[in-house]
C-alpha cells in the first residue's frame, strides 16, 4: 500500500518541482516520472518494515497447469498380436485428470537492501497421473523393461499393476474405484498396465512417451518345465535378497547386485520373472562355486575367492568359510577384468535358500568347482607332461599325475590313492559348527574337497535344510582312477561323503552325484583290455541315482535291490 501511495505522491511532487523535467542524451524525462519512481522506492521500504514487524507473510505462487494433456489415444487403433519378445508403445485406454498436490513451505529472507526479515510462503504444485495403457492381445507371458521418453524407467519408483490379458481377469481396483464397480471394464483378452499416481514432474508435467518390452510364449513348453538351475554360481552378492553397494579406493560407489530398473535386486527380479513365465516350476537347483587351482589332484586346492580385495561393501560384508575379504584369494584376471565373479558370500546363500523355500520351491544345493587356472600358467599338465595347463579347464579334467594311460601313471596303484587322498582331505562333519548364522570351521588347515562339500552342507542346514544336495558333478577324471584293477578310491570317498552329508541334513534330504555322460556307461579303460567296469555296488544305498535322460532322482531303495537301470531307458547304466 505504501508503495502505491508514495508513488502517486511522488509523481505530484515531481510535477510541481520539475514541471519541465530535464533532458538526458537528448531524451526528456518528466518530473512526474522521476517523482513516482522515488516515491515507489521509498514506499517499498515502508511496506517491508511494516510487514516484518507484524509478522505478516507473503505468498509466492509457482506455475500451475491449466488443463490435462495426455499422450494421444486413437480410437479404432489395432491391438498388436505378439510372438516371442517385442517392444511396443501401447495405447492409453483410460485416464483421470491429474492429481494435484499443493506444497507450501516457508521461504524466509531479508528484505531489499537487507531491511526486515519477514517470512515468505512458497507455494508449488506437484502432479500425478493415473492411467492405463493397452499393450497387446492377451494372454502375454510377462513384462520386461519399460522406457519413458527413451530412458529406462525404474519400476521400483512407480506403482503399477500388470494384467496379462486372460479371459477371466477382473477390473483394476483403481478403475473400479473411479468409475464404479458396475462401470469398470476388465479389458478381458487385452494385456494392459495401470499406473497409479505416477509423478510427472520429471517429464515436464505431462505423460511420458512409454514403450514396453513384452513377452509371449509361442507354445506350451513353458507349462511343461518343472525345474531350473539357478546360475551364475559366482558373484559375491549375486544371490543377495537385499541391495548391496560397494565402494572402491577411489570412493566410487556402485550397486553390487542391482543391474536392472525393474525394481529390486537381480535375485528378486529373476525369481519374480521365473514365477511369472514358468508357473509350473517347482524345483530350483542353486549352484554355488569355489575355485580349483590345479588339474593335478595332489596339488589342487578348492577354496573361495573374491573379485577384488580393496573394496568395502554395505550392508553386507563378504565372508566365506570364516575368511574375510582381506584374507581371501583373488580370482585371476582375463583381459584386464576378473575372470570370474567371486564366491557368493555365505549369508547370501543362506538367504537365497530361505527365499526359494518361502516361494514354495523345492531346493537342490549344488556346490560347484570352477577351475581358476589362467592363461600363461606354468603348471605341469598331467595329460601331456608339458609346462602349462590349458587355461580355465573343465573340472572333469582333474586327475592324478601323470594321468591314466600315460607312461609312468600311478593308476591302479596305492600311489594313485595317495594323490586322491590329498584332494579329498580329512575334514569331518564334527569340525563344523553354526554360530550366529555363520559356519565355523575348526578342522585341519586344508582347502580340500571334503571341506568344500561339508561347508555347503552346513550352509543348507543353517538355512533350514534343503530337499536335495549334490556332492559332486562330472568329476570323471577322478571317478575313473583306480588303486587296484577294480578299486575306485574317489568313488569310495564319495560314498563316505554322501553318508556324512546325509547325517548333517537328515534322512529326508536326497543326496546325489551328477555324473558326466560317459560315467553312465561304467568305466571303459583305454588300455586295450576291452573291460567295462562298474564301481562298487555299495554306493547304491547311499547315493540316489539320476536317470541319463531326465536326471530326475530315483528311489535309492529300488536301486539297492539290484536294479542296473532306471527301468525306463536301456542306456541308463548305474555308475554309483
Amino acid at each position: 500500500m505504501a508503495t502505491l501511495a508514495l508513488a502517486a505522491a511522488g509523481a505530484a511532487a515531481g510535477s510541481a518541482v520539475l514541471p519541465a523535467g530535464f533532458s538526458v542524451l537528448g531524451a526528456t524525462i518528466s518530473g512526474a516520472t522521476i517523482g513516482a519512481q522515488i516515491g515507489a522506492l521509498a514506499g517499498s521500504f515502508v511496506d517491508q518494515s511494516l510487514f516484518s514487524a507484524s509478522g505478516q507473510s507473503r505468498a509466492l505462487t509457482g506455475p500451475r497447469l491449466s488443463d490435462l494433456r495426455i499422450t494421444s489415444s486413437s480410437e479404432g487403433a489395432p491391438i498388436p498380436r505378439l510372438y516371442g519378445r517385442a517392444r511396443v508403445g501401447g495405447q492409453v485406454i483410460w485416464a483421470t485428470d491429474f492429481d494435484e498436490e499443493i506444497v507450501s513451505r516457508e521461504a524466509g529472507g531479508a528484505g531489499k537492501g537487507g531491511a526486515g526479515g519477514g517470512a515468505a510462503e512458497q507455494i508449488t504444485y506437484r502432479y500425478y497421473a493415473n492411467f492405463a495403457v493397452a499393450l497387446a492381445e492377451g494372454e502375454i507371458s510377462g513384462l520386461g523393461r519399460v522406457w519413458a521418453d527413451g530412458a529406462e524407467l525404474d519400476l521400483s519408483s512407480v506403482t503399477y499393476r500388470l494384467y496379462l490379458g486372460n479371459e477371466t481377469q477382473d477390473a483394476d481396483s483403481l478403475i473400479a474405484a473411479v468409475e464404479g464397480a458396475a462401470n469398470a471394464p476388465a479389458y478381458r483378452g487385452v494385456a494392459y498396465i495401470v499406473f497409479e499416481r505416477m509423478a510427472v514432474a520429471d517429464f515436464g508435467n505431462r505423460l511420458p512417451q512409454l514403450s514396453f518390452e513384452i513377452f509371449r510364449a509361442v507354445d506350451d513348453f513353458h507349462k511343461r518345465v518343472r525345474g531350473v538351475v539357478m546360475i551364475p554360481g559366482s558373484g559375491e552378492f549375486a544371490y543377495s535378497t537385499v541391495e548391496v553397494t560397494g565402494r572402491d579406493l577411489n570412493g566410487t560407489q556402485t550397486a553390487e547386485n542391482v543391474h536392472t530398473r525393474q525394481g529390486g535386486t537381480d535375485w528378486s527380479v529373476s525369481l519374480d520373472q521365473l514365477e511369472a513365465s514358468l508357473q509350473e516350476v517347482r524345483s530350483v537347483s542353486l549352484v554355488t562355486s569355489w575355485f580349483g587351482t590345479d588339474l593335478r589332484a595332489a596339488n589342487c586346492k578348492i577354496r573361495p575367492a573374491v573379485e577384488i580385495r580393496d573394496k568395502s561393501t554395505k550392508p553386507l560384508v563378504w565372508r566365506v568359510a570364516g575368511v574375510t575379504r582381506s584374507a581371501a584369494e583373488i580370482v585371476s584376471d582375463h583381459d584386464g577384468r576378473p575372470a570370474y565373479g567371486g564366491t557368493p558370500s555365505d549369508q547370501t546363500i543362506i538367504d537365497a535358500i530361505r527365499d526359494l523355500k518361502g516361494r514354495d520351491l523345492s531346493v537342490t544345493l549344488t556346490p560347484f568347482i570352477l577351475m581358476d587356472v589362467p592363461a600363461g600358467n606354468v603348471l605341469p599338465d598331467p595329460y601331456t607332461g608339458l609346462s602349462g595347463q590349458p587355461p580355465y579347464p573343465w573340472r572333469g579334467r582333474i586327475t592324478i599325475n601323470p594321468a591314466p594311460g600315460r607312461t609312468g601313471s600311478p593308476d591302479k596303484s596305492a600311489a594313485a590313492a595317495m594323490q586322491l587322498a590329498s584332494l579329498v582331505g580329512t575334514a569331518a562333519a564334527a569340525h563344523f559348527a553354526i554360530v550366529d548364522g555363520q559356519i565355523i570351521y575348526s578342522g585341519p588347515d586344508e582347502w580340500s574337497y571334503r571341506r568344500f562339500v561339508l561347508h555347503h552342507a552346513h550352509l543348507a542346514k543353517a538355512a533350514g535344510g534343503v530337499d536335495a544336495f549334490v556332492i559332486g558333478s562330472e568329476m570323471r577324471g577322478l571317478t575313473e582312477v583306480r588303486s587296484e584293477a577294480s578299486s575306485y578310491p574317489f568313488v569310495t570317498a564319495l560314498v563316505t561323503l554322501a553318508a556324512d552329508v546325509k547325517a548333517v541334513l537328515g534322512p529326508d534330504t536326497k543326496v546325489t552325484y551328477a555324473a558326466d555322460w560317459p560315467e553312465y556307461f561304467g568305466h571303459q579303460p583305454q588300455d586295450g583290455s576291452g573291460d567295462v567296469l562298474l564301481p562298487p555296488r555299495s554306493a547304491l544305498g547311499l547315493i540316489e541315482h539320476r536317470c541319463h535322460r531326465d536326471r530326475s532322482l530315483l528311489a535309492a531303495e529300488r536301486l539297492a535291490r539290484g536294479a542296473r537301470s532306471c527301468g525306463l531307458h536301456r542306456r541308463c547304466a548305474i555308475h554309483l
